[in-house]
């Protein structure tokens, strides 16, 4: 049965068209939302185990901007690149050289793991007017209140990586462990939308290559944040942070405010790590600000 999404109607509202382009040495999917003749254009790209669909909801609140939405590379539609490790190195790599082919001089957004791709291609020398982060990973995740859970996380993704690969990869793409993961971090209690971000998490959650790339990229969202390079980042900043995020607590996202050169912080009151869905009209109306 169909799941209703809320944001449905203003979704079906915004001309999208998909492109490929060649990055180093792979093809990378990505969408194009909104006008042509926008007077912004803004790349958005996504976190750790999602694709492009995750932003849609805020987007949809965007309808004057123009927004390429990439799917990152072993993520979505877009392949692993060939030979290459997919850590924060190379992910910022490729944003890089996405960027300046597809839009140079665009805004930057990043949402989650994206954020600590997005700031470190900025603070490697990616050229933009402006940096946004949705949900940004503020503080190391193996410290504070949650670095239990985060090494748990550690236990199950390396265990998909020792298996046999049938087993790992089955592991790995659980549906259980896709649905806890849901379940732990939504925090709305509106039934409707509780069905969506589940049916979002069940459809797009495991839409990886191969485990290969899957333990790559959360070594990466593990061992970095963005605390390492907000102060070598000399753009206006915005960052969109929930006050019950369960990754980076809210007094963790205030004092990563504070390293950038020029941030404004925005909280969002009463949603956890999962903005994009539960509050994306807010999220889009600190970014229209901001803009």
């Amino acid at each position: 049965m169909p799941v209703f999404s809320p944001y449905a109607e203003r979704l079906s509202a915004l001309p999208v068209e998909r492109h490929e382009v060649e990055v180093r040495g792979g093809r990378t999917a990505y969408w194009v939302y909104g006008p042509d003749d926008a007077a912004t254009t803004l790349i958005a790209v996504h976190g750790f185990r999602g694709e492009h669909h995750g932003l849609e909801p805020v987007l949809a609140y965007l309808p004057d901007v123009r927004v390429i939405a990439p799917d990152l590379p072993g993520f979505g539609e877009t392949p692993p690149l060939p030979d290459r490790t997919h850590d924060l190195h190379e992910y910022a790599a490729w944003l890089t050289e996405f960027a300046a082919q597809v839009a140079p001089g665009a805004v930057i957004l990043g949402h989650s793991f994206g954020s600590i791709v997005t700031s470190a291609a900025v603070a490697g020398g990616l050229a933009t007017p402006k940096l946004i982060l949705i949900n940004p990973i503020g503080a190391p995740a193996l410290e504070g209140p949650k670095g239990l859970m985060t090494r748990l996380a550690v236990f199950y993704y390396a265990m998909g990586a020792r298996l046999p690969e049938k087993l790992g990869t089955a592991l790995l793409r659980s549906r259980i462990i896709v649905r806890v993961a849901s379940v732990t971090m939504a925090k709305t209690s509106d039934p409707v939308l509780r069905r969506f971000i589940h049916d979002q998490h069940d459809t797009y959650f495991s839409r990886f290559a191969d485990r290969d790339v899957l333990k790559d990229a959360f070594v990466a969202s593990v061992s970095h944040d963005v605390t390492e390079f907000a102060p070598r980042i000399p753009v206006p900043t915005l960052l969109v942070a929930a006050q019950k995020d369960d990754i980076t607590p809210i007094e963790a996202e205030r004092r990563l405010a504070t390293l950038f050169a020029d941030a404004t912080l925005v909280e969002i009151a009463d949603v956890g790590h999962l903005i994009h869905y539960e509050t994306p009209a807010e999220a889009a109306a600190a970014i229209r600000q901001f803009l």
